[in-house]
């Protein structure tokens, strides 16, 4: 009897513990509040971003422009013995442009995951690319518990998973499946160094990994609401 009462005893244990959690949707809005709040990035119309990378263990460095708005974006990097990289995304068009792989157009999966990774605002618009946000449990990340809160994308594309910090709100690491004409690619991104940027805190530091590359990127100033050519 015993033996039989144990996989139902674990069962209502693990149910009680999710119970516990907070909503996927609530984590979403705690990030949005602790960053500045819903006001702060409505009265955002634009970015433009600079800083600088470092390829860990290869000696290599580089500069990053970057602009955004409501359907635009753009990045530009400047690779020492690489180069100029660029990216953007206008009218729907993604798009990519590089010494090495010439310029091509973004289509298919890989098309529909930049539009998520473009969104402006992305903190208080990812229900426009998402169909649910969901907590599936507490789990330790560069030291801190965090929430391990799940993201299905809408219509194609694999879920992505977000984990925030319990004690300050903020995101801490992110892990996807990235698609490129490589294939796809695990991938997750480890954020941290959160800054004031003119009302809006967002991570000075994040580290990127992926197929054993480790790269290091420093925001270095953010300037909002400025003309995008």
């Amino acid at each position: 009897m015993m033996r039989k009462m144990l996989p139902l005893a674990l069962a209502a244990t693990a149910a009680f513990a999710q119970a516990l959690l907070p909503a996927g949707e609530a984590v979403m809005e705690r990030f949005v509040e602790v960053t500045g709040g819903r006001a702060a990035y409505e009265a955002r119309k634009s970015e433009a971003v600079t800083g600088r990378v470092e390829f860990v263990g290869q000696g290599v460095t580089g500069t990053v422009t970057a602009y955004s708005a409501p359907g635009l974006t753009y990045l530009s990097m400047d690779i020492e013995g690489v180069g100029k990289i660029e990216q953007g995304m206008v009218n729907g068009v993604a798009w990519e442009r590089s010494a090495m792989m010439g310029a091509r157009v973004k289509e298919g999966e890989e098309l529909e995951q930049t539009r998520r990774d473009s969104q402006f605002n992305a903190p208080i618009r990812w229900k426009e690319l998402y169909a649910s946000a969901e907590t599936k449990g507490v789990e330790t990340v560069e030291g801190e518990e965090c929430y391990k809160v799940v993201l299905t994308p809408k219509g194609s594309g694999k879920p992505e998973t977000l984990y925030f910090s319990k004690a300050s709100g903020f995101m801490v690491k992110r892990v996807q499946v990235a698609v490129s004409p490589l294939g796809e690619i695990p991938a997750e991104q480890i954020l941290s160094d959160y800054k004031d940027f003119g009302g809006v805190k967002q991570p000075g530091k994040m580290v990127q990994k992926a197929a054993g590359q480790q790269i290091e990127n420093y925001t270095e100033s953010v300037v909002a609401n400025e003309e995008i050519n």
